[in-house]
């Protein structure tokens, strides 16, 4: 490689870590900038155009890259593992802000839909939960490898420090994010449990988790009706989501077009049943780019049904190229992981972080397809949001830097085994011996010996 001469053409081959890894990204980051281009005028302000939310989107994707290309040319993964012991602290002290409500000139907490998700910080919006997925998964990461190796300080006993540092993070993070949003809370309270199961939980301490986190549910259930639905209003809203019983569409059919009822009932139904429209309505080959009807009529197609806004204007095959897309990273995900060797830290942080780009993708599906209730989780690298968008790149951009240094040890380990190949050039030899004897007979000094013995007999 080294004697070539370096050309655009051969560009991709000096490319190093999983090549399917960053074909996967950058055609995530392609629909994307398709996608936002002809999505939805709800993100137009003022006097700007599709262009301008196209120029903000590319100043996204640069600054997205360029996250992805620093991780990626970081060759030393303790560097990594040093940073992800803070990603607790970083998330409890987010968190801790939203919960404060905190208001200065500099930081600011921002209620949106009656819920706190959004510190504004130099100008600059931070969707919290975002940061808190990743960071968590790292954190985790770093003290499961942490605890394995003996490294961690505070009490002698292991199931205090598996308490000190793994569980109270774990409870503490998802009491945190409850009052923001419950379907946030078990999204990332999900992949948090993977990670500690994949890190070596047993059944016992998995046992423990689950139920803490059911108590937490529980009690911030109990805090909801205690407080006459003051408190936890977002408790309220997912037991609204969960048993709704009201027949909305047949209210729409019943009331009076114009009347508060009719609006009313409209309200409920409008986005879940013109997502199912837009599926229904892009077949198998779609509508084509920029002709989609239903970008009119949901709000939030560019971020909450950005699925069912793919599947309009490009059909079916769109919609299956998008799930090989995420089901190929978590292919490749596991190859990486295999090929990480004993390195606990770098194993655990590409399988939790392929487990959240992928896990949230698919719930992003199942929602656009009405499976369940909705959940606000938007298609990883794909969906509109800058704080979503550059975590991912993060995500991304951490996976194939783990990648490359795989791929260098995996180099490394071929090029110390020497001893393989003298036994086959020793193989080889025997085999051409084998041959000359089967073609010329014995060699000249095997057939003395064979005759002074036959003589040494008499025969």
């Amino acid at each position: 490689m080294s004697g070539k001469k370096r050309t655009v053409w051969n560009f991709f081959e000096r490319i190093e870590g999983d090549k399917v890894v960053w074909i996967i990204v950058l055609m995530l980051i392609l629909i994307s900038i398709v996608c936002i281009f002809s999505s939805t005028s709800r993100l137009l302000e003022g006097s700007q155009t599709r262009l301008d939310i196209v120029k903000s989107q590319l100043f996204v994707v640069a600054a997205g890259l360029v996250l992805i290309i620093i991780c990626y040319n970081i060759k030393n993964i303790k560097l990594f593992r040093w940073l992800s012991q803070f990603g607790a602290i970083l998330s409890f002290g987010l968190l801790a802000l939203l919960l404060l409500k905190i208001d200065t000139p500099f930081v600011r907490s921002i209620e949106l839909n009656g819920a706190r998700r959004i510190l504004q910080i130099a100008g600059i919006q931070v969707h919290v939960f975002e940061v808190v997925k990743v960071a968590m998964v790292l954190y985790l990461a770093w003290a499961l490898d942490a605890l394995k190796k003996g490294e961690l300080k505070g009490p002698k006993k292991i199931i205090w420090k598996k308490v000190l540092y793994i569980y109270m993070p774990f409870v503490t993070i998802l009491l945190m994010i409850i009052p923001g949003s419950n379907s946030a809370a078990l999204f990332i309270g999900g992949i948090m449990f993977l990670v500690i199961l994949l890190g070596g939980g047993n059944l016992r301490d998995m046992a423990i988790l689950a139920a803490a986190a059911t108590a937490l549910i529980a009690g911030s259930w109990g805090i909801y009706e205690i407080s006459d639905h003051k408190l936890m209003g977002r408790i309220g809203t997912a037991i609204s989501r969960i048993s709704e019983s009201e027949d909305w569409e047949q209210k729409v059919l019943d009331s009076r077009p114009g009347s508060d009822e009719y609006y009313k009932a409209l309200d409920k139904i409008r986005q879940p049943y013109s997502a199912k429209i837009a599926i229904k309505e892009g077949g198998i080959l779609g509508k084509g780019p920029g002709q989609s009807t239903q970008r009119y009529v949901v709000p939030d197609i560019s971020e909450d049904y950005m699925y069912s806004f793919i599947i309009e204007e490009y059909g079916l095959w769109g919609a299956l190229i998008v799930i090989f897309l995420y089901v190929s990273l978590m292919a490749r995900g596991s190859i990486i992981v295999r090929n990480c060797g004993k390195d606990t830290y770098a194993k655990l942080t590409v399988a939790g972080l392929c487990l959240l780009i992928t896990g949230q993708a698919f719930l992003h599906m199942f929602v656009n397809a009405d499976i369940g209730p909705m959940t606000g989780q938007t298609l990883p690298l794909i969906s509109h949001g800058n704080s979503a968008f550059l975590c991912f790149s993060l995500a991304f951009g951490i996976i194939l830097s783990f990648s490359r240094i795989a791929q260098r040890r995996i180099e490394k380990e071929q090029r110390d085994a020497q001893p393989l190949i003298e036994l086959k050039e020793n193989v080889q030899a025997g085999l051409e011996d084998l041959d000359d004897f089967e073609t010329n007979g014995a060699p000249m000094e095997e057939e003395d010996s064979i005759e002074d013995e036959m003589n040494d007999y008499g025969i």
